[in-house]
């Protein structure tokens, strides 16, 4: 199961997604308070996990809807491995496929996995998480603070 992976910190896959909008504002979503870790704690758009024997770009596209309420096209742009402890005794160790995507529309989050939405520049958010590290998500800090030529390519997508 989910819960046990992670209270096992056993290596599973998982995906980020990264929506824009044509101000080149990033999309950054509040998890919901009830979550079983990192609740309430501030992420990217859309992260995740594929299911059993689903594909993993099928699977952003699906979370990416059930969580944020729109559909967009993703395009996959590479990958990373990270381990971090998470609230509640809980690690995270993912194999993580990273998808962008562009996005100007209405966003209807789904209040069971999202507390809140917020449109935000990348040198804003990286000052926010060096201000109050812990408002933010570990997988959101390791994939702006430790790959500069990633953020450097969403920032001139």
């Amino acid at each position: 199961s989910k819960l046990l992976t992670h209270k096992l910190g056993k290596l599973h896959r998982a995906f980020s997604i990264f929506i824009f909008n044509d101000e080149n504002k990033l999309l950054i979503q509040q998890r919901a308070l009830h979550k079983y870790h990192c609740a309430g704690q501030w992420a990217n758009t859309c992260c995740s996990h594929p299911r059993p024997n689903e594909i993993t770009h099928d699977a952003a596209y699906r979370r990416l809807y059930e969580e944020l309420g729109f559909n967009t096209e993703l395009l996959y742009v590479g990958n990373l491995i990270y381990r971090a402890e998470v609230s509640g005794g809980l690690i995270e160790h993912e194999y993580d496929h990273i998808f962008i995507g562009y996005y100007n529309g209405q966003v209807k989050f789904n209040p069971e996995e999202v507390a809140a939405v917020e449109w935000i520049e990348i040198p804003e958010l990286i000052n926010q998480i060096n201000k109050t590290p812990e408002k933010f998500t570990p997988w959101v800090k390791e994939i702006l603070t430790k790959f500069p030529d990633f953020k450097f390519k969403i920032m001139n997508s």
